[in-house]
């Protein structure tokens, strides 16, 4: 059986088989159970709130683990297979399983497909959409929102560890800033530049350059790419810095400088209006804390 197809991806799921997990999805499971898919149930087990050293490792351990799908609609692979959903927190997630035995154990009684956790992060979070895992166990299981989804599909190591605390930068670093401003007036592939502080939930607070592109072709590409190699020299030693890409619909730091942030560098704007406009920061694109 193969992964999930574009017919029976999540959004608009239908409503409901989750009613149980729903009313108890605001805790986290308490006890694991010992299966084929050990390393992640037990891993489940263990998941608390902050507890995010341990809730990185199960993302790990998800992203080759199989899960069961619950399939509210349908069969496997046929057109009009559709997963189940539950909202907790303003979010929508897809309820699934993490074995056989959990299978057994929830009662379900419609039919189900099997896929890797990589497999269905990457069909999910284009949608936003996330997962629940055995929202039918005693404390009500653990939910992936869909921006981990996005980091297990893509690659945790390549996507910092959310939730992310986001704010307007404090540093003084001005003679970086002007270099930058500079190599992007001179590079025709920048339209302009943001700027944010970012603490992920593990790891280094860094400074984050938004890029925003006239186009996303492999010149304009490499040409920002190039312009931010030249402009690191004048970043103090110690600061870490990396840019995102502000065409990234999916991005949490790129969605928070759309909403939050005015460019120090817009080549459509004088100089002079280019002000910068603070924002909130806490946990941006991610549910808040149970």
């Amino acid at each position: 059986m193969g992964g999930p197809g574009a017919d029976h991806r999540a959004g608009p799921l239908p409503g409901g088989p989750c009613e149980r997990g729903e009313r108890a999805g605001r805790q986290r499971r308490k006890g694991g159970q010992v299966s084929a898919g050990a390393g992640l149930e037990q891993l489940l087990g263990q998941v608390t709130p902050g507890r995010y050293e341990t809730y990185e490792s199960l993302l790990d351990a998800l992203a080759d683990s199989q899960v069961w799908m619950l399939l509210w609609n349908g069969q496997p692979g046929s057109p009009d297979a559709q997963y189940g959903n539950m909202e907790v927190g303003g979010y929508g997630y897809a309820p699934c399983v993490t074995s056989q035995q959990e299978l057994a154990a929830s009662g379900w009684d419609r039919a189900h497909e099997v896929v890797t956790g990589r497999e269905i992060a990457a069909a999910l979070f284009p949608e936003r959409w996330g997962i629940w895992l055995n929202p039918h166990a005693p404390g009500g299981g653990v939910g992936v929102p869909w921006l981990d989804l996005r980091r297990v599909a893509l690659g945790l190591g390549q996507l910092p560890a959310g939730p992310l605390r986001i704010t307007e930068p404090n540093l003084d670093v001005a003679q970086f800033y002007a270099l930058l401003s500079q190599n992007a007036h001179r590079t025709p592939a920048v339209r302009s530049l943001r700027r944010c502080w970012v603490q992920p939930a593990l790891g280094a607070a860094y400074l984050a350059i938004g890029l925003d592109l006239y186009d996303t072709g492999r010149h304009a590409v490499e040409s920002a790419q190039q312009m931010m190699r030249e402009s690191v020299a004048a970043v103090p030693e110690g600061l870490p810095v990396s840019s995102v890409a502000m065409s990234d619909d999916f991005d949490p730091v790129a969605m928070w400088l759309r909403r939050n942030s005015r460019p120090f560098f817009d080549r459509d704007v004088p100089a002079a209006h280019a002000a910068q406009q603070a924002g909130p920061g806490q946990g941006y694109g991610y549910p808040r804390p149970y």
